[in-house]
């Protein structure tokens, strides 16, 4: 699972496909919120500080 900005979305799902051998799903969390989880608020990516808006799952 990663929250990523716009533009690591590819990076990210090429991650997740390496990892798991299937294809993820994207959520966009400005569309969907989670009682039980708060989504980090900045890219997951290294050296990154643009907002986290999309969930690599």
């Amino acid at each position: 699972m990663y929250v990523v900005c716009k533009d690591h979305v590819e990076i990210a799902i090429d991650r997740f496909v390496d990892e798991y051998e299937e294809a993820p799903d994207i959520v966009d969390l400005r569309d969907v919120t989670f009682r039980a989880w708060k989504p980090p608020v900045r890219c997951e990516e290294r050296d990154c500080s643009c907002e986290g808006r999309f969930l690599v799952v």
